[in-house]
Protein backbone atom coordinates (compact mmCIF):
# COMPACT_ATOMS: atom_id res chain seq x y z
CA UNK A 1 0.00 0.00 0.00
CA UNK A 2 1.32 3.44 -0.62
CA UNK A 3 0.52 7.11 1.03
CA UNK A 4 1.91 10.63 0.84
CA UNK A 5 3.40 11.98 4.18
CA UNK A 6 3.26 15.13 4.51
CA UNK A 7 4.34 18.17 7.17
CA UNK A 8 2.14 20.19 9.20
CA UNK A 9 2.02 23.01 6.56
CA UNK A 10 0.51 20.43 3.91
CA UNK A 11 4.11 20.16 2.09
CA UNK A 12 4.77 16.82 0.78
CA UNK A 13 7.99 15.38 2.66
CA UNK A 14 7.25 11.40 1.10
CA UNK A 15 5.75 11.48 -2.23
CA UNK A 16 5.61 7.55 -2.69
CA UNK A 17 5.86 5.97 0.73
CA UNK A 18 5.20 2.26 1.04
CA UNK A 19 3.54 0.98 3.87
CA UNK A 20 5.34 -2.05 5.68
CA UNK A 21 2.82 -3.26 8.60
CA UNK A 22 3.33 -6.65 8.60
CA UNK A 23 6.32 -8.29 10.29
CA UNK A 24 7.16 -9.74 6.44
CA UNK A 25 7.00 -6.14 5.10
CA UNK A 26 8.93 -4.95 7.91
CA UNK A 27 11.65 -7.05 7.88
CA UNK A 28 12.47 -7.48 4.56
CA UNK A 29 12.27 -3.57 4.59
CA UNK A 30 14.57 -2.43 1.53
CA UNK A 31 16.85 -5.39 1.07
CA UNK A 32 17.58 -6.25 -2.35
CA UNK A 33 17.15 -2.50 -3.23
CA UNK A 34 19.70 -0.23 -5.24
CA UNK A 35 18.20 3.27 -3.90
CA UNK A 36 15.20 5.07 -3.02
CA UNK A 37 14.27 7.59 -5.59
CA UNK A 38 13.74 11.11 -4.77
CA UNK A 39 10.20 11.70 -3.38
CA UNK A 40 9.90 7.58 -2.25
CA UNK A 41 10.07 6.36 1.16
CA UNK A 42 9.34 3.17 3.52
CA UNK A 43 6.95 3.84 6.94
CA UNK A 44 7.78 0.77 9.28
CA UNK A 45 5.55 0.61 11.35
CA UNK A 46 5.30 -0.19 14.45
CA UNK A 47 9.44 0.09 14.45
CA UNK A 48 11.53 1.63 17.30
CA UNK A 49 14.89 0.65 16.17
CA UNK A 50 16.40 -0.12 12.07
CA UNK A 51 19.47 -1.84 11.22
CA UNK A 52 20.47 -1.06 7.43
CA UNK A 53 22.75 -4.72 7.64
CA UNK A 54 22.96 -6.62 3.74
CA UNK A 55 21.71 -2.75 2.45
CA UNK A 56 23.54 -1.14 -0.52
CA UNK A 57 23.35 2.32 0.25
CA UNK A 58 22.74 4.65 3.14
CA UNK A 59 19.39 6.38 4.28
CA UNK A 60 17.89 8.85 6.57
CA UNK A 61 15.67 7.39 9.12
CA UNK A 62 12.94 9.68 10.30
CA UNK A 63 11.69 8.22 13.84
CA UNK A 64 8.21 9.20 14.65
CA UNK A 65 5.96 8.72 17.90
CA UNK A 66 2.85 7.22 18.40
CA UNK A 67 1.24 10.70 16.79
CA UNK A 68 3.68 10.73 13.75
CA UNK A 69 5.45 13.31 15.37
CA UNK A 70 9.44 13.68 14.30
CA UNK A 71 11.71 12.37 17.31
CA UNK A 72 14.66 12.24 15.72
CA UNK A 73 16.70 12.12 12.64
CA UNK A 74 19.49 10.28 11.75
CA UNK A 75 20.71 11.35 8.61
CA UNK A 76 22.83 9.23 6.40
CA UNK A 77 22.70 5.73 8.14
CA UNK A 78 25.45 3.60 6.30
CA UNK A 79 24.96 0.13 5.50
CA UNK A 80 25.87 -2.26 8.48
CA UNK A 81 24.81 0.58 10.71
CA UNK A 82 22.26 0.69 13.91
CA UNK A 83 19.47 3.47 14.57
CA UNK A 84 17.08 3.92 17.44
CA UNK A 85 15.06 6.51 19.13
CA UNK A 86 13.44 6.46 22.95
CA UNK A 87 9.65 6.84 22.41
CA UNK A 88 9.69 5.63 18.64
CA UNK A 89 6.68 3.85 16.93
CA UNK A 90 7.24 4.01 13.34
CA UNK A 91 10.39 4.99 11.40
CA UNK A 92 10.38 6.69 8.02
CA UNK A 93 13.71 5.53 5.59
CA UNK A 94 14.19 7.87 2.83
CA UNK A 95 17.28 8.21 0.46
CA UNK A 96 20.20 9.62 2.35
CA UNK A 97 19.64 13.56 2.20
CA UNK A 98 16.30 13.52 1.51
CA UNK A 99 15.17 14.56 4.84
CA UNK A 100 16.92 17.41 5.12
CA UNK A 101 16.10 18.04 1.88
CA UNK A 102 12.43 18.20 2.36
CA UNK A 103 12.87 20.14 5.47
CA UNK A 104 11.85 17.39 8.42
CA UNK A 105 12.77 18.04 11.57
CA UNK A 106 12.29 16.77 15.53
CA UNK A 107 8.92 18.13 16.51
CA UNK A 108 7.59 18.41 13.40
CA UNK A 109 4.14 16.48 12.89
CA UNK A 110 3.29 14.26 9.52
CA UNK A 111 0.16 13.51 8.38
CA UNK A 112 -0.80 9.94 6.31
CA UNK A 113 -2.58 10.90 3.23
CA UNK A 114 -3.42 6.55 2.57
CA UNK A 115 -4.14 6.26 -1.42
CA UNK A 116 -6.50 4.03 -3.00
Amino acid sequence: MEAKLRNENGTVVCERCTLARNPYSRMRGLLGRSSLAQGEGLLLQPAGSIHTAFMRFPIDAVFLDGERRVVRVAADVRPWRTAAARRSRAVLELAAGEAARVGIEPGQLLRLDVEG
